[in-house]
C-alpha cells in the first residue's frame, strides 16, 4: 500500500526534488550562497518531508480502508471527515451509490412484473390444455391420439419448466419437509409419461427397498420429472431401472436408463444453464434446461445428483437425500 502511495503522490516528491536540486544549483553558482548550508538544508527537508509523507499515509489510508470495509455508505457518509476533500469523494459516491440503488430497485420490480405476469400467462395457459387433454382422450383414430398426446405432453413439461424456473428463486419459501412416500412420488410422475412410454416401448422396473425419505414432495416430484423425461426422451424400446439403496448411513434413489449416453466430455457441463450437448448439437428437442432446473431444485432440499454415463450404454442418475441431522439446515430456511 505505502508504494502505491508513493507512486500516487510522485508529483510532490517531483517537486520537492526540483526545489532541492535548485537550491544546490545555486549555491554552486553563488559564491554567496554556502554549499554547506544548502546541503543542510536539503538535508533537514528530507527528514521532515519523509515524516510528512507518513502522517499523510497513516490519515488517507485509514479514511480509504474505513471506506473500503463500511457496510453502508449512508452511514459512512455520517462521520466526520477530515478535509474537504474526503467529504468530496463521500458525496460523490453517495450520491452513485443512491443512483444504483434507485435503479436495481426499478430493475428488481420489473423482473417481479414480468415474473407474475409469466406465472399467470402459464395458468391461464394450462385450461385450454387441459381442455385440449380432454378433446384428445375423446379421438378414435389411435395413431393420432399418440401423436396429439405426445405432443400435448411436450407442451405441459415445457410449460412446468417454464412455472417451476420462475418458482426456484422463491423455493425457501415453499419448503414443506415431511416423511414422502417415494412409491406414490415415482408412480405419479411415471404415469404423467405413460402414453409417451408405449410410444417408444418403454418399461419401468422399479425396486424401492427403502420407501420413506424426508423432504418436500412436490420438489422431488419436480426432480424425478426432469430426470425421468430425459430418460424417456433418449431412450428407445428398453426398460429403465429404478431403485432406492442405503449408502453410508444415507438413503439413495438410482434411475438408470439405456440410452444413447452422455459423451465422457459432457459430463462436468450437463448442468449448465443451457448446455445441450457437443456430440448431439443439433438436437433441437434439447432445451439445456431440465438438469440445470433439477440440480437448482436439489441444492435447497440437501440432496445431491450424481450422475455416471457413457455413450450408447446409457445413464444412471444417483439422488442421496441428506441424513436426519442436516434436516435442521433445511426446516430453518
Amino acid at each position: 500500500m505505502l508504494i502505491t502511495y508513493l507512486k500516487e503522490r510522485r508529483s510532490w516528491i517531483l517537486l520537492f526534488l526540483l526545489l532541492q536540486f535548485l537550491l544546490v544549483f545555486i549555491a554552486y553558482i553563488d559564491s554567496a550562497v554556502s554549499m554547506e548550508s544548502a546541503l543542510y538544508y536539503v538535508f533537514l527537508s528530507a527528514i521532515i518531508l519523509v515524516i510528512f509523507i507518513l502522517i499523510r499515509y497513516q490519515r488517507e489510508m485509514k479514511f480509504y480502508q474505513e471506506l473500503k470495509e463500511a457496510e453502508d455508505l449512508l452511514e459512512f457518509s455520517d462521520r466526520e471527515m477530515l478535509s474537504p476533500f474526503e467529504g468530496m469523494v463521500v458525496e460523490s459516491i453517495t450520491y452513485h451509490f443512491e443512483a444504483l440503488k434507485k435503479a436495481v430497485s426499478e430493475n428488481e420490480r420489473r423482473l417481479d412484473q414480468e415474473r407474475d405476469e409469466l406465472l399467470s400467462w402459464i395458468h391461464e395457459v394450462k385450461t385450454p390444455l387441459t381442455a385440449l387433454r380432454l378433446m384428445i382422450d375423446r379421438l378414435e383414430d389411435q395413431a393420432l391420439k399418440k401423436e396429439m398426446t405426445y405432443e400435448w405432453l411436450r407442451i405441459h413439461l415445457l410449460l412446468d419448466q417454464q412455472l417451476h424456473q420462475k418458482r426456484i428463486p422463491f423455493m425457501e419459501n415453499d419448503l414443506y419437509i415431511e416423511q414422502t412416500v417415494l412409491e406414490s412420488v415415482i408412480f405419479g410422475e411415471v404415469k404423467t409419461l405413460q402414453s409417451w412410454c408405449i410410444q417408444k416401448g418403454i418399461g419401468f422396473d422399479i425396486d424401492l427397498e427403502y420407501n420413506e425419505v424426508m423432504t418436500d414432495a412436490k420438489w422431488l416430484a419436480f426432480i424425478l420429472r426432469q430426470l425421468l423425461t430425459n430418460a424417456v426422451k433418449y431412450s428407445d424400446a428398453s426398460d429403465v431401472q429404478i431403485r432406492s439403496e442405503l449408502r453410508d448411513g444415507q438413503i439413495t434413489l438410482v434411475i438408470a436408463d439405456e440410452g444413447r449416453g452422455i459423451d465422457s466430455r459432457d459430463l462436468p457441463r450437463i448442468f449448465e444453464k443451457g448446455f445441450t450437448s457437443t456430440a448431439h448439437h443439433q438436437d433441437h428437442a434439447a432445451t439445456g434446461m431440465g438438469l440445470y432446473l433439477a440440480r437448482k431444485a436439489a441444492q435447497p432440499l440437501k440432496i445431491r445428483i450424481d450422475v455416471e454415463s457413457a455413450p450408447g450404454e446409457g445413464s444412471t442418475f444417483t439422488l442421496t437425500f441428506p441424513k436426519s441431522n442436516e434436516f435442521l439446515q433445511i426446516t430453518g430456511m
